[in-house]
Formats: C-alpha cells, sequence, structure tokens
C-alpha cells in the first residue's frame, strides 16, 4: 500500500480560479471593497485594544475609475501590509487573513465584523484584469511595498515610496472587460453590493449647496464634496428602540426606491444567542395571486450583500415578503453566493418563524381591529404557513382569523363556541360551512343564513388543502362548502319543513325529472326547503369537489383531473315550478321548463359555457316571446 500527499500545481490550479472561482465576474468588486472593509475593521478593532497607537481617523474606502488608462483602483486606508505579510497571504493562495485574525483574537474579535474567510476573494481580480498592482503600507513602522502579477504564477514584490497606511489595488482590464470601466455599471454594482458596507465608501464627487454667513449676509455656495455611495449604519444594525415607524418607513424606501405602496407592517430580527442575526422583515400587500414576484429578501453577510435567494434560510412561507437577514453564521461556498447545509440554517429558519409568530399575536392582541382590516391582505401567507411549517401551526391558532361573508371574524375557538349549537351532523361533529365566492354562491349563502348557519368566506387558492389539514388536527370539526350536498347531513333548522308534494307526487316528480336531467352526469334529489327558496340548485360531493381544487393547485397530485364531474340536482319540492312541471300536460312545456330551470342552476355555478350558454340565451329569448 502506498501513501503520500497530493501535489497541487499552482500553474494548473491558477487559471481555474481565474475562470470559475465565481459565477458572476462582477463579483470582484464586492470582493475586494470586502477586503478593504476587513482591513479596516481590523485596524479599528487593534486600536480598541491598544495594539494600535496610531490616529485611527475617518477611514474610507475609495473606487476610481482611469478610463483612458484602462484602469480600477480600489483604495483603502486600513491597516496595511508588510512585505512578509503580501508574501504570506497573497501569494499563498487560499491563506485567509481573516481566519488567521479571528483566531489570534478569538474573543476580543468574535464581534468585530470580520468578512473574509476563504483567502480567495482577492484573486477574484484576474477575472476581469490581466494585470494586477497591490501598493501597500502596514499600519507597523515597516517600508510599503509594490506586488505585481499578470495572471500567471510569476509575480514581483519591491519595495514602494508610498506613505500613508494602507492599501491601493490597481486593476488593469482586459479586453474583454472593458464593460467594467463604465461609470454606471461601476455604480450599479457598487449599488448591488456595497449599498450598505460598514465603511463609508467614496466614487468620484458630487456638488453641494452649502450656506456661508449668517441672517441677510448668508450666500449660497456650490462645492465639490466626496460621493459617499453607501450608508454604513442601516437600519437592521440598530436596536428598534432607536427607530421609529418613520425610521422602519425611510428603510424600506431605501431598500426599494421604486415601491410606492407602504408596507402593512415590519418585524425587527435582534438575536445574539446561539447564532447571531439581524434584520428587518416587512408585510407588504399580498394578493391571492400564489405566482409572487419573490426574491424580495436581501441575504447579507456582516453587512455585505450575499444574495437575494433566501429559500433555505427564510421559512419557505415567507419568502413572499420583502427586507433584510444579515448574519454571520450564514454557511456560504467559497463565491459567498450559496447557503450550504448546515445545522444553523434550520435553527435560523426555526427562530424567525418563532418570531413572526409573535409579531403577528402582538399585533393582533394590540389592536385586534386594525389587524382584522389588514387580514386579507396578508392571509396567503399565514395560510401557507399552517400548511408547511408545523411550528408555525402551533402558535397560529392565538391569532389565524376565519372571514364570514358578513365581515365578521373569528378565531378558531370563537367560531367553534358560535357554531355549537346550531352547526352539528348526525355524527355530532361540528360543521363549519364556507363560500368561496360570495357573488357566485349568493344564493347557497342566502339558504343557509335563512336556516340560521354561520357562513365563512375563504377565498384564498390553497383553502382546500389547509381544510384538509384544520380537518386531521381537529376532532369532530368537518368543513362544508355551502354549496355541497354534505350539507345535507346538518342537523339543521329548516329540518321541519313539510313537503308540498305527497309522496306519491314526489315519486312522480323524480321520475319526470330523471327522464329529461342528464342522469349521467347529475343525481336528482327532492327536498322540502322554503317555497321562496331556489326552485333548483346544484350542488356537488363535497370530498370529489375540494381533491379537484387541490390537484389544480398541486399539479394533479391526487389523480383526480380526469374524474368525470357529478352533482346533485336539488329539487325543492314546495316551490310552485315544481309543481308545474309535475301537473304539465304538454311534455315539450314540461320538458322545456326542466331544461331552462337546469341551465338557470348551472349558470348560477358558473356551469354553463360555450354552445350549451349559446342554447340557452337563445331559448329564453323564445320563451319571453
Amino acid at each position: 500500500m502506498a501513501s503520500g500527499k497530493i501535489n497541487v500545481s499552482v500553474e494548473n490550479i491558477f487559471p481555474l480560479i481565474k475562470k470559475f472561482l465565481y459565477s458572476d465576474h462582477e463579483i470582484f468588486l464586492r470582493e475586494l471593497i470586502s477586503n478593504a472593509t476587513d482591513a479596516t475593521t481590523k485596524l479599528k478593532h487593534l486600536s480598541n485594544i491598544g495594539e494600535f497607537k496610531g490616529e485611527y481617523g475617518n477611514p474610507i474606502i475609495e473606487i476610481k475609475i482611469d478610463e483612458a488608462g484602462k484602469k480600477i483602483h480600489v483604495i483603502d486606508q486600513g491597516l496595511g501590509m508588510t512585505a512578509d505579510e503580501v508574501e504570506k497571504y497573497i501569494n499563498q493562495v487560499a491563506f485567509s487573513g481573516a481566519e488567521e485574525f479571528l483566531d489570534k483574537y478569538k474573543d476580543a474579535a468574535k464581534d468585530a465584523g470580520i468578512i473574509g474567510h476563504f483567502g480567495l476573494g482577492f484573486y477574484s481580480a484576474f477575472m476581469v484584469a490581466s494585470k494586477v498592482e497591490i501598493i501597500t503600507k502596514s499600519f507597523k513602522d515597516e517600508p510599503a511595498a509594490h506586488w505585481i502579477c499578470d495572471g500567471s504564477p510569476e509575480f514581483t514584490l519591491e519595495a514602494s515610496d508610498k506613505t500613508d497606511r494602507g492599501t491601493e489595488i490597481i486593476l488593469h482590464i482586459a479586453d474583454d472587460s472593458t464593460e467594467f470601466l463604465d461609470e454606471h455599471r461601476i455604480q450599479a454594482l457598487l449599488d448591488k453590493y456595497n449599498k450598505f458596507m460598514p465603511i463609508p465608501i467614496k466614487f468620484g464627487t458630487k456638488e453641494e449647496t452649502i450656506k456661508i454667513g449668517e441672517g441677510d449676509d448668508a450666500k449660497e455656495e456650490k462645492v465639490e464634496v466626496d460621493n459617499i455611495v453607501n450608508n454604513p449604519n442601516p437600519a437592521w444594525t440598530k436596536q428598534p428602540s432607536e427607530l421609529s415607524d418613520a425610521d422602519y418607513q425611510g428603510f424600506y424606501r431605501e431598500l426599494y426606491p421604486m415601491q410606492f405602496e407602504k408596507p402593512l407592517f415590519h418585524i425587527h430580527l435582534n438575536v445574539d444567542y446561539p447564532f447571531n442575526l439581524t434584520g428587518i422583515l416587512y408585510f407588504p400587500k399580498l394578493s391571492n395571486d400564489l405566482q409572487l414576484q419573490k426574491d424580495k429578501i436581501q441575504l447579507y453577510q456582516n453587512q455585505v450583500y450575499v444574495t437575494d435567494n433566501v429559500e433555505g434560510i427564510v421559512p419557505e412561507f415567507l419568502i413572499m415578503l420583502k427586507g433584510v437577514i444579515d448574519s454571520p453564521d450564514i454557511p456560504l461556498n467559497v463565491s459567498r453566493s450559496y447557503l450550504q447545509a448546515d445545522g444553523n440554517v434550520k435553527k435560523i429558519a426555526n427562530y424567525i418563524t418563532k418570531k413572526v409568530a409573535e409579531k403577528l399575536k402582538a399585533l393582533f392582541v394590540d389592536n385586534r381591529e386594525d389587524f382584522e382590516k389588514k387580514w386579507n391582505d396578508i392571509k396567503v401567507v399565514l395560510e401557507y404557513g399552517m400548511l408547511s411549517e408545523p411550528k408555525f401551526y402551533e402558535k397560529a391558532g392565538d391569532f389565524f382569523l376565519y372571514p364570514t361573508v358578513d365581515d365578521t371574524y373569528f378565531t378558531l375557538e370563537e367560531l367553534k363556541a358560535k357554531i355549537t349549537e346550531n352547526q352539528t351532523d348526525k355524527d355530532g361533529k361540528l360543521v363549519v360551512l364556507y363560500a368561496q365566492n360570495k357573488q357566485a354562491q349568493h344564493a347557497y349563502i342566502d339558504a343557509a343564513k335563512a336556516k340560521g348557519y354561520e357562513v365563512l368566506l375563504l377565498d384564498s387558492p390553497i383553502i382546500a388543502h389547509l381544510i384538509q389539514k384544520l380537518e386531521s388536527e381537529q376532532e369532530k370539526m368537518q368543513f362544508v362548502r355551502v354549496d355541497s350536498d354534505s350539507i345535507e347531513n346538518l342537523i339543521k333548522k329548516g329540518s321541519s319543513i313539510i313537503s308540498a308534494l305527497s309522496d306519491e307526487d314526489q315519486t312522480k316528480l323524480k321520475t319526470v325529472l330523471e327522464e329529461i336531467v342528464p342522469t349521467s352526469t347529475y343525481t336528482v334529489q327532492l327536498e322540502a326547503m322554503d317555497a321562496n327558496a331556489m326552485p333548483f340548485m346544484i350542488t356537488q360531493p363535497e370530498f370529489m369537489r375540494r381533491m379537484k381544487e387541490m390537484s389544480a393547485v398541486g399539479g394533479n397530485m391526487f389523480g383526480m383531473g380526469n374524474m368525470p364531474d357529478m352533482y346533485n340536482l336539488v329539487v325543492n319540492t314546495n316551490n310552485e315550478l315544481a309543481n308545474q312541471i309535475l301537473h304539465s300536460d304538454d311534455k315539450v312545456k314540461q320538458e322545456a321548463m326542466v331544461k331552462q330551470a337546469l341551465d338557470l342552476a348551472r349558470l348560477s355555478q358558473n356551469l354553463l359555457k360555450g354552445e350549451e350558454l349559446t342554447a340557452f340565451v337563445k331559448r329564453s329569448f323564445e320563451l319571453m316571446n
């Protein structure tokens, strides 16, 4: 058996790093600015603990474009490097100075906000540059150094006459990357990746008007000032007690300058154990459309933008929200672009779920009236959460609302108390009646309310799935749509109504109807109802209809999509039309009445379309004549 060490040749790995290290070449600017931020943050930490005795000042990071010379400069005023440190950190691929710094100062530096981890970010420069220079002067009393490399393993390192502390990186932009010499392109990258970096970033200058003097002698004068392109102290880095509602609204506009509608409310995340996480989530107004634009939550690591794809760390039901999450404890791959599988990710997702549930409960308790007004704008998110997150389901009972067709709202426990006496079936189960379309199901709602039933309005596209979940979790409870045949299983107030037709007449009427009504689609049922109730009504088996709805949302997961539709035709034996149909001697007229009444019932359920609808309209005009 042989053993040994794998020899990795720089000649072989350098082209791979240059070409494939990052999925998008524009990342180079983020990485270089992150390194400059680290250098500045480290110096501040050393100053705080007394290892740097000089003047820390108010350091900035500067980005300069030399379009004529085809160069980009990234300049910081951080701790700089000695020649030996350049050898150590630059010439040794993947030797992370950030890791070494954190290891050396362990406890004291854990909150220092050091960004780098892999020691590879600097090499992203070679994705866009044919040559890279580093001119650097350490905060230590040692000579400055000048490093030059053309993208091959060969480099030069010599002394420099630089006298001020910090590092300047000069990128000689390659011919295939000249797009990065455009000022607007760089500004866009700074807005995307560095908008909230903790060190001020200067990109050119801008003109500002200042007032000189006082009173009537005061004059305005235009002056050139540094153009600082970032906000080093965004709202999420502050304590909630430091912020007003106006501050939160202002930060929302800063995140989404083209979003004119205000968010409904916000949730400030702030935890330091067992992991570090800060952020602000906003609930925007949401509709029933599940195909909403996602990727609106931005993920940061120590104020460095990472991605707007937060699936995995943010619970799935919350990805329709907006805002920011920042955590140094989120494990990323080497390109700082994708989440890695890790126990912390699940812990963070659970924390966010818990925090959102707590906020929603507080809003409900503090101002229920306002919470009810916002319900239709947030219900889809909460319904999705009830379905997908067991921990959220457990907590949501305290604030999840069930609206009625009369615009009143109940929690589940309040609903149970409300319907206990009136809405039970023969097995003693509570039967919750609901409508999905207040207008289309108006006749059925009226009939149910006439019998004293409470009718909910549950109109989201995933309600069938949520009902299935609720029924599995709640013993002795069943949800039935108001136009379902299952409503007949209720012990109902109207059960004492006696039919105006004798048993013999009812048998004759049913025979007549079954000769005309297509029994392959409709099952004829006779029922004694109020004389003013609809003469013909169509209901559908609750189970069949619900499975088809769930299949429509879930991609026919239940295999119900190809099954034929079956309906019940409920005929009110106390309505005068039933009597006219039964005693008509004109078979043509009798058939016309049945077909017209059936089509009217179908029309109320939106079942009449195309050629059949045209025939119905034509027949209606003929009857009028």
